[in-house]
C-alpha cells in the first residue's frame, strides 16, 4: 500500500466501499476506491494512460450514455450528467484524475474503472451529490451500463489509434516530399551502385533517393490499409461478444454516438465474438508500423554509410552538421539525426 499512501499524503481522505472492503481515497479526487487498489496494484512505470486513451475513453462513456438514454434504460437525468461530465473531460478537464499506471492487468479493467468513478463522482457533483455516494451516480450501474472492459478497452484503443494515425501520416508525407526534393536535386549525380558494400555499377544519386520515396509511400499505404481494420469496434459486445446485458438496439446507436462525436468511418464488426476475442487487427496494424520502422531505420543507415568520412570513407554526400559529435576529437560530427 505504499503507492497509494503517497498518493494520499497527509491530506483529509474519505472511505469508499467494494466488493474486497473498505479504503481511504484522497477526500478531493475525482476516482474511487478501485482506482486506488490499481495504483497499489500496478506501480509497475509511473507511466499515466496517453491522453489521446484518455480521450477515446470518455468519447466511449458518452457515446454509452447517450445510447442508453435513447434506449430508455438510463434515467435522463443521470445520463445527460454523465454526458456532461465527460464533456468537460473532452475539453481538458481532470486529467489528472486519470492515474492508474499504462501498464496494468491485461484487460485494461483499471483504465475502465477509473473513467467510470471519475465520470460518476463528477455527475454526481453536477447533481448535487458529494464525491464518493454513488447514490444518484454509479460507477458501474449507470457511467458502465450495458459495457464491460472487454469490448470499452479494445474499442477505445482503436479509437486512440485512429486520432493519432493523422500526425504520423502527415509526418511520412512531408519526409517523402523532402526526398522527393532531393531526387530532383541529385538526378544528374552518378555514383558507384554496391552490392555487399562492394562497387557493382552506376546509379544516379536521384535514383537512389527516388527509391526512398517508393518506400515512404507504399509503408503509408499499408499503415493506411491496416488502420481500416481498426474502424471496425466491438462495442456492444459486453464481456465475450454475446452482448449480455446491452438492449437490442444498443450496438447501433453506440456506433452511430461514436461516429458522430469522432468523425471517423467506424462501423460494427462482421462477428463480434471473433473480433472480442482475437488480437489479429492490432497485431496488423503493429506489424504495418514496425515495417515502417524497420525501412525507416534502412535508410538511416544507408545515409549514414554513403556519408561515412570525411578523409577515409565513402563521403558521396554531407549530412547537416547539428551538433558535435564527440568529447574527445574536436570538430568531429556524427550522423545524429539519421541515428
Amino acid at each position: 500500500m505504499c503507492e497509494v499512501n503517497a498518493m494520499i499524503g497527509q491530506g483529509e481522505t474519505r472511505l469508499e466501499h467494494d466488493p474486497l472492503g473498505e479504503m481511504a481515497v484522497p477526500r478531493d479526487a475525482y476516482y474511487g476506491v478501485q482506482t486506488a487498489r490499481a495504483v497499489a496494484n500496478f506501480p509497475i512505470s509511473g507511466m499515466r494512460p496517453h491522453p489521446e486513451w484518455v480521450r477515446a475513453t470518455v468519447m466511449v462513456k458518452k457515446a454509452a450514455a447517450q445510447a442508453n438514454m435513447a434506449t430508455g434504460r438510463l434515467d435522463r437525468t443521470v445520463g445527460e450528467a454523465i454526458a456532461r461530465a465527460a464533456d468537460e473531460v473532452l475539453a481538458g478537464g481532470l486529467r489528472d484524475q486519470f492515474v492508474v499506471d499504462a501498464f496494468q492487468a491485461g484487460a485494461g479493467t483499471s483504465h475502465n474503472m477509473n473513467a467510470n468513478e471519475v465520470l460518476a463522482n463528477r455527475a454526481s457533483e453536477l447533481l448535487g451529490e458529494p464525491k464518493g455516494t454513488y447514490r444518484r451516480v454509479h460507477p458501474n450501474d449507470h457511467v458502465n451500463m450495458a459495457q464491460s472492459s472487454n469490448d470499452v478497452i479494445p474499442t477505445s484503443i482503436r479509437l486512440a489509434a485512429l486520432f493519432m494515425l493523422p500526425a504520423l501520416l502527415q509526418s511520412l508525407d512531408g519526409l517523402a516530399e523532402a526526398f522527393e526534393q532531393k531526387a530532383r536535386e541529385f538526378d544528374e549525380i552518378l555514383k558507384p551502385g554496391r552490392t555487399h558494400l562492394q562497387d557493382a555499377v552506376p546509379i544516379r544519386l536521384g535514383q537512389v533517393f527516388a527509391a526512398y520515396v517508393a518506400t515512404i509511400r507504399q509503408r503509408t499505404r499499408d499503415i493506411q490499409s491496416a488502420a481500416e481494420l481498426l474502424g471496425q469496434l466491438n462495442i456492444g459486445a459486453t464481456a465475450i461478444g454475446t452482448g449480455l446485458n446491452a438492449e437490442p438496439e444498443y450496438r447501433d446507436l453506440v456506433i452511430e454516438g461514436l461516429r458522430e462525436l469522432t468523425g471517423l468511418p467506424l462501423r460494427k464488426p462482421d462477428d463480434y465474438i471473433e473480433i472480442t476475442r482475437s488480437m489479429g487487427d492490432f497485431a496488423h496494424f503493429s506489424g504495418s508500423l514496425r515495417t515502417l520502422a524497420l525501412e525507416l531505420s534502412r535508410i538511416a543507415n544507408y545515409l549514414r554509410r554513403m556519408s561515412s568520412g570525411q578523409r577515409t570513407g565513402m563521403a558521396e554526400i554531407r549530412l547537416t552538421a547539428v551538433k558535435p559529435g564527440s568529447s574527445i576529437l574536436p570538430g568531429r560530427v556524427n550522423a545524429v539525426m539519421a541515428e
